[in-house]
């Protein structure tokens, strides 16, 4: 089987740390894992850089998923059969025992294993031997086991649904992935990565808006890393290269929690800003429309009522002159408005996330709005 680059585990987040530093200290042990976790935890993350840490990285790592077998098959599939041993056998099958001799084999979704394999997975485990069907010569493994469940086993056994000797036979070393609600703090690196990943060639990876990076950090991601992934992969196809802010997003591409967070920020725009850009509310009620009117033609007046520049001997850099004018316009505008930054959009004739934008770039916070 192809080899692959060493697997991250990404995130500076304690449970992320924590994850990493358990790698780090079993990878070479010969204990079976058993790893825990919500689906879409990133659990084959881990088995593999698990694998990758070991010293049996120069063998096979054989992944499979004990859901996704039927019944029927999971048993050939495990541990082969010979050419003839069943209608449909028409040559020898090695199984992924077999396959993963000298290396790992990740046993993903144990929970979901039938009962009656589990007894014959136990006798492996403890014979580290396997019979293919059909033949009557067992053969000695050389492997290392990893599994990996969403279930909680404990409540399985206690069902009758999990044996209790295998899940003590595979919980030596346990291991727990921690789902994305819980690791806040990893998602702008999480959504880094998968925008580089899934960048069409040649064009740059999408990027987010602050106000944006802010939902996606509000949002419960019940998919959790894979659904993120999903989502960056959709993002970079459908707005390759752009800058997203949320309200470019039609509510049919976000996953329903995300889409009734644009909806409620969009309807409520001041809370889509950082605490630090907001002033505290002014208990005045919002001026009416005419007002902003009057006060856009008032600053249009003042930048006309300006001194004419004058250019000096050594000449200037006009990009950054009309910078200072543009910063200058809306510290005053900010000012006006007490820092409502809707009021202050409105005043400027921007689009709210460009005024934002603007703020970020300038670095606007509330204390410089009196400079």
């Amino acid at each position: 089987m192809s080899r692959q680059s060493t697997p991250t585990y990404l995130g500076n987040s304690l449970p992320s740390q924590a994850v990493r530093t358990m790698i780090g200290r079993v990878a070479d042990s010969p204990a079976t894992v058993l790893i825990t976790g919500e689906s879409g935890t990133g659990k084959e993350l881990v088995a593999r850089a698990l694998h990758e840490q070991s010293s049996r990285r120069g063998g096979n790592f054989v992944p499979i998923n004990c859901a996704a077998i039927p019944k029927d098959l999971i048993e050939s599939e495990l541990f082969g059969h010979r050419k003839g041993a069943f209608t449909g056998a028409m040559a020898d099958r090695v199984g992924r025992f077999e396959l993963a001799h000298g290396g790992t084999l990740f046993l993903d979704e144990i929970g979901d294993l039938p009962l009656d394999m589990q007894v014959k997975l136990l006798r492996v485990l403890q014979e580290r031997t396997v019979d293919p069907i059909g033949s009557s010569k067992p053969i000695s493994i050389d492997v290392r086991v990893v599994a990996a469940t969403h279930r909680d086993l404990e409540a399985e056994i206690a069902a009758g649904r999990f044996r209790e000797d295998l899940y003590y036979r595979l919980n030596v070393l346990p291991l727990h992935t921690s789902p994305l609600r819980e690791r806040g703090e990893d998602l702008p690196e999480l959504i880094d990565s998968f925008a580089r990943r899934f960048a069409p060639k040649g064009s740059a990876p999408i990027s987010f808006t602050q106000d944006f990076t802010s939902a996606l950090q509000s949002y419960a991601w019940p998919g959790n890393v894979r659904e993120l992934s999903n989502l960056m992969d959709r993002f970079s196809t459908l707005f390759t290269g752009q800058h997203l802010a949320l309200d470019m997003v039609p509510p049919t591409l976000l996953p329903k929690g995300l889409a009734a967070i644009q909806a409620e920020r969009c309807a409520n725009p001041a809370t889509s800003l950082e605490p630090s850009l907001i002033a505290a509310p002014s208990p005045a009620p919002e001026a009416p429309v005419a007002d902003a009117v009057s006060d856009v033609e008032s600053i249009i007046m003042l930048a006309q009522g300006m001194a004419a520049p004058v250019l000096p001997p050594e000449g200037l850099s006009l990009k950054d002159r009309l910078a200072d004018i543009e910063r200058d316009l809306i510290m005053q505008a900010l000012s006006r408005t007490d820092g409502n930054v809707s009021q202050t959009a409105r005043l400027l004739s921007l689009q709210r996330t460009t005024l934002i934008e603007k703020i970020q770039k300038y670095s606007l916070r509330p204390a410089a709005l009196n400079a």
